[in-house]
């Protein structure tokens, strides 16, 4: 039957060839292969560290002192960079991410602005006014080698450049260096950012999530040398890996989280704590090392003393900490990989009951469910902090989600906090350990991670924690192709490729998180299928854990490891702003004629023509002449019981996909058929497909199951569904039905 089909559809295939538009080969399934870089020594055509990769090393001591009264910040620290590229290094570069907040900033300076009434236009002028008239950004003194000699230092904005007294050694030298540096902190609720302070009146205490604090060593690679562009508040980090050892003074009555783990537990905690700790490392809930009742109590004395808490982290690309007296805190082990990990999290009392209900065992859910799409989590902690924010760092993340004054949980409120909690504890996969350059490719740390989010939300309802609201399934933000079409609507000339640099980026939320989340779920399930997408992206990830990856080692893993050409998809997605629309814009029906089936047609749908006999018989007969079989299969097809439906598509929006037909059977039952996008290869414009069935179609529908994201599903069903039917006829219909 195939042989016989075969034969039949290449003669239809040419002639439809013949009737469509130019060009026959269509440029978007051109090969990406001039557009990536050349592969060489350092990363090889199958997306893979190559035999001669490299990367920088610098190991960190902190030693910090947190003023609660003067929200001062006063540090020194110690580097010690390893230099294995192949070149000798005359200078180094350092991040100053402080100096985005100081009153010449550049981020300031190129900001734009426009005054009203609305309480938006408001609160940005405040803002404004409160940063340029205080005293933010670095104080940097102090810097010297190990033997106390004085460096040179340019500093340029939030970046500092330190001349070398010779260079370091390519291929394992190494230079170590000290400086002394202080910045105040902001109230991150009124001025804004990822790192700082929030006040409660209330009770007269903050929470102070700390971040980007500290002088920071920039990335040095072989792709881009320094990655130095300016921190302007959007494009995030590009950082080295390294090992920490911090100390962090604070008020003797404040609970710390950090990166890494604590060194000196014994001297922080009391015995109850201790107890308490020890008991959460096999438990299987949530266990309170300090509970509320404790946390309450401190907010009312406040300690005029100090300790010191210090912490070890190993293989890290940053520090970050929180330090409050308010702070709640409850852990649990985790097993992952058959090694444990521990979930903990730190909250106010302002955040309960939700934190405490939820979000170590969100962590814990996160961490497995990550693992399983990528590799074994290899830190032994993870940690959410609640700060009314959502921001990453290594093994701890600031998250949202408070109940009301009156202690009542709005839906959306608990929506936005599994989300974030599940978002920024990911965070630990992409970018803290894939550790893509988020300054440059926001969509390899955001978009890749929104995608894991989306496939960890799906895991929500199956938890016998979870509210009984998921059990139907959770209101993901992004992920669904449907949710992406408002954005894919807008003229495609007012926006920008995925592949665009951070600070370029209008519609940067759609752009950087949910259209490559989308991407990569219409990827898995559209067009590759789960397993062969799965193993694919674990190989990525595997490959990259620990290194410096770059968009082409993301691209040709996931073709190498799948067998599946995805340059047309990469071309249209990523590098391309046009969104799908395809239309079915006409169907044709052909029949074999009998008597039987010429009398029927009074009621059907598409009304057929008819193949002449002697054509088909011809056609058999040329088929025998040149020694092809003609089965009995082949003729139970080529005959009156059979349905020839040829459907005419176009493609109005330019973004290449697959086309998915649903055809609704007269008899009620359906049948889905997907066709793969390479059938635009030839004309990317108008194709033509035929369908061959045993049961007369009343209804065909493109992406029946809006999986493909078209932007315009009018011109989706064949024959047309009125779309101008009256609110007022479908409710006497709907009346008639149920009389």
């Amino acid at each position: 039957m195939k042989k016989l089909l075969l034969f039949l559809f290449s003669c239809v295939t040419v002639a439809a060839m013949a009737q469509q538009d130019p060009p026959y080969v269509s440029s978007k399934f051109a090969q990406l292969g001039q557009t990536l870089p050349t592969p060489n020594v350092y990363r090889t055509g199958d997306g893979s560290p190559g035999p001669k990769y490299w990367q920088q090393k610098a190991d960190y001591k902190i030693k910090a002192n947190l003023n609660e009264e003067t929200n001062v910040i006063t540090g020194s620290e110690t580097i010690t960079y390893f230099n294995n590229s192949p070149l000798p290094m005359r200078y180094l570069w350092v991040q100053l991410d402080q100096n985005r907040f100081a009153k010449d900033a550049t981020a300031y300076k190129i900001s734009t602005m426009k005054l009203s009434n609305s309480p938006r236009s408001i609160n940005g002028l405040f803002r404004w006014v409160s940063v340029t008239n205080d005293e933010y950004g670095y104080k940097i003194a102090n810097v010297k080698d190990k033997s106390g000699n004085p460096l040179k230092i340019t500093i340029n904005g939030t970046m500092m450049r330190i001349e070398l007294p010779k260079p370091i050694a390519a291929n394992g030298g190494s230079f170590t260096f000290s400086l002394d540096w202080k910045n105040k902190m902001r109230e991150r609720m009124k001025i804004g950012g990822r790192g700082g302070y929030e006040f409660f009146p209330k009770d007269g205490n903050s929470v102070y999530a700390i971040a980007q604090w500290f002088p920071r060593m920039c990335v040095y690679d072989d792709v881009n040398g320094w990655q130095n562009k300016q921190f302007l508040g959007r494009g995030e980090f590009a950082l080295t890996f390294g090992d920490y050892e911090v100390a962090l003074t604070v008020p003797a009555d404040h609970i710390v989280g950090a990166t890494g783990e604590l060194q000196n537990p014994k001297d922080i905690l009391s015995k109850e704590q201790m107890k308490r700790w020890k008991k959460a490392q096999n438990a299987k809930d949530p266990v309170e090392i300090v509970t509320q009742k404790e946390a309450e109590a401190k907010e009312k004395t406040k300690s005029k003393k100090t300790k010191t808490w210090v912490y070890k982290a190993k293989n890290v690309r940053d520090f970050a900490f929180t330090s409050s007296r308010k702070h709640i805190w409850d852990a649990m082990g985790v097993s992952v990989g058959g090694k444990k990990v521990m979930a903990m999290s730190y909250y106010p009392k302002e955040a309960n009951p939700l934190w405490g209900k939820y979000s170590t065992r969100i962590i814990a859910l996160t961490l497995k469910t990550y693992s399983k799409y990528t590799f074994d989590y290899p830190y032994p902690v993870a940690i959410s902090v609640e700060a009314s924010n959502g921001m990453e760092y290594p093994m701890i993340c600031f998250n949202y989600g408070r109940p009301g004054p009156d202690g009542k949980v709005n839906p959306r409120t608990r929506n936005g906090m599994f989300g974030v909690i599940i978002h920024e504890v990911g965070h630990n996969f992409f970018p803290m350990i894939v550790n893509s350059d988020e300054r440059q490719w926001t969509w390899m740390d955001e978009g890749l991670n929104s995608f894991v989010q989306f496939l960890t939300e799906r895991e929500v309802e199956k938890q016998p924690w979870a509210p009984d609201v998921y059990k139907k399934g959770f209101p993901s933000r992004s992920g669904f192709p449907k949710d992406i079409i408002r954005y894919m609507r807008i003229d495609p000339k007012r926006m920008v490729p995925i592949m665009t640099n951070s600070e370029s980026i209008p519609f940067f939320g759609p752009n950087a998180y949910s259209k490559p989340a989308t991407a990569l779920n219409i990827l898995r399930e559209t067009v590759m299928g789960p397993e062969l997408f799965d193993y694919a992206f674990r190989e990525y990830s595997q490959k990259w854990m620990f290194k410096h990856p770059k968009p082409a080692d993301f691209f040709r893993t996931m073709e190498d490891a799948s067998g599946v050409d995805l340059d047309w998809f990469w071309r249209g997605w990523f590098y391309s702003t046009e969104p799908c629309d395809i239309s079915i814009e006409g169907v044709k029906l052909f029949r074999i004629p009998s008597e039987a089936n010429k009398n029927a047609t009074a009621g059907m749908v598409f009304k057929p023509k008819f193949y002449d006999q002697k054509y088909i018989d011809g056609i058999m007969a040329r088929v025998k002449a040149r020694g092809l079989s003609v089965t009995k299969k082949d003729k139970e097809v080529m005959s009156s019981k059979s349905y020839f439906y040829q459907l005419d598509f176009e493609n109005k929006g330019g973004l290449l996909m697959p086309i998915i037909v649903g055809m609704k059977f007269k008899d009620g039952s359906s049948e889905i058929v997907t066709v793969p996008a390479e059938i635009w290869k030839m004309s990317p414009k108008k194709v033509s497909k035929v369908f061959v069935t045993q049961k007369e179609v009343v209804q065909f529908t493109l992406d029946p199951k809006l999986a493909t994201a078209d932007i315009d599903t009018k011109n989706n069903s064949f024959p047309r569904k009125d779309a101008k039917t009256s609110k007022f006829k479908e409710m006497k219909e709907k009346k008639g039905s149920q009389k």
